[in-house]
Order: C-alpha cells, then sequence, then structure tokens
C-alpha cells in the first residue's frame, strides 16, 4: 500500500478541458473552508481509506488517524490494520515539519528522510488546503447522502508529472467541513478518505509530532536523508 506522503498522494486518461481554469464558484467554497480550518490550532480527524483498482483486482479498507498543526507543517497520521478482531497499528507517518518517520509495524522499522514541504509533495497536514498552490480546480455540484448535502469541487494538479490526476473533495455544505477526498490515481487506483470524526483546536502536545524510539522495542531505524 502507498505511504500517506502518497496519500498522497492514468492509464491513458486525460483530464478534461473543463479544468483549463480555476472556477470561481470553487475557489469561492475552498477560500471558505481553508479559512476555517486556519483558524484552528491543531486538528484530529477519525478516517476510512478504501483502496480501489478494479483492473488489478485490488480492494483494501483500513481505519486511521490523523492529527495536524498545519501552520507549522506537522502532523501524525495512524493506520490500523483491521486483519484481527481488535484493529492494531500497521504503519505511522510522523512529521515535525523538518523529519518524517515511517513507521513499519510488521518489520519494527522505522525509516527517517527529509519532509518534503514542496509542492510536489502530498502533505497531510495539508490537505484542508492543497488546492491553494499547483491546482487547478472546478465546482463539479452537490450531492446528497443520507440527508446531508455535500459540495463536490475536482482538483486538478498543475504539474503533470504527478502520480495523481485529480482529487475529489466532498465538503459539507451546513458545516463548512472536508467530508471525503479521493485521489485518482495514474495507475487506475483510487484511494478515498472519508472523515468519520473532526474535532477542531484538538489539544496535542509537541511530542506528538516526534518519534520517540522508546517507545517502539527494538525496532530498526534506516536512515534516508
Amino acid at each position: 500500500m502507498k505511504k500517506l506522503s502518497l496519500l498522497i498522494l492514468t492509464s491513458a486518461l486525460a483530464i478534461t478541458s473543463a479544468f483549463a481554469q480555476k472556477d470561481a464558484d470553487a475557489k469561492v467554497i475552498l477560500n471558505k473552508l481553508s479559512k476555517q480550518y486556519r483558524s484552528y490550532d491543531a486538528i484530529k480527524t477519525d478516517f476510512n481509506l478504501t483502496i480501489d483498482n478494479q483492473q488489478a483486482g485490488i480492494q483494501e479498507k483500513q481505519t486511521g488517524t490523523l492529527i495536524a498543526r498545519s501552520k507549522n507543517n506537522k502532523y501524525k497520521v495512524t493506520l490500523y490494520s483491521t486483519a484481527q478482531a481488535k484493529p492494531t497499528v500497521a504503519q505511522e507517518i510522523i512529521s515535525d515539519g523538518k523529519s518524517q518517520w515511517t513507521f513499519l509495524k510488521d518489520a519494527n522499522e522505522v525509516q527517517l528522510s527529509d519532509a518534503d514541504n514542496s509542492e510536489e509533495g502530498f502533505n497531510p497536514a495539508q490537505i484542508f488546503t492543497m488546492y491553494e498552490k499547483g491546482y487547478k480546480y472546478l465546482y463539479t455540484g452537490q450531492q446528497k447522502i443520507a440527508g446531508k448535502v455535500y459540495q463536490v469541487v475536482d482538483l486538478s494538479p498543475e504539474d503533470s508529472k504527478k502520480s495523481f490526476f485529480k482529487v475529489r473533495l466532498m465538503i459539507d455544505k451546513v458545516k463548512n467541513q472536508l467530508y471525503s477526498a479521493q485521489i485518482f490515481d495514474k495507475n487506475g487506483s483510487r484511494y478515498q478518505y472519508t472523515l468519520r470524526t473532526f474535532t477542531p483546536n484538538f489539544k496535542v502536545p509537541e511530542t506528538t509530532f516526534a518519534f520517540n524510539k522508546k517507545l517502539y522495542p527494538g525496532v530498526e531505524v534506516v536512515d534516508l536523508r
């Protein structure tokens, strides 16, 4: 499974001409979402992740948690394995804005690398504001799910070298909160993150955004810097 620096994150599919310019309606919706998100010191969200590739016969589901402090590009992503009756940690990705640690439970290994804060990177801390640089966007209408109305905005990267060609955001119209983000990969895979909970101004200590080797007995550190 891909890491959330994919996260983040075409089998010959082309981006439609509708993305030729930045859509005014989409900009209003995204600016409103960004303004609200930036007003929070930190956020916590629990999410479901679905990976689907019909051509390859792949369909996987996982749950996870994201804690992020966007103003410093700091985050912690935890992905859980559902192979057992009780979910257990399968992978963690932690960044203090300068370094990134990727912990792989099965290998009991953590990979240390420089944090990618460039426009080309996929930073989970910036999922609510990623459109601001390097993307075109288009408002495609509203969808109603379980009685709630969601505004749908499609993002396309200006850099054609990115591994994905589209990100579809669904935003709760009443709460002005992100409901889901679906990444369309060029290899035919689709990664959908659906938020189950959202906690604004989450109280989180700075130690959350750094890897503490003492908490991972016997872990092997692989320095990739």
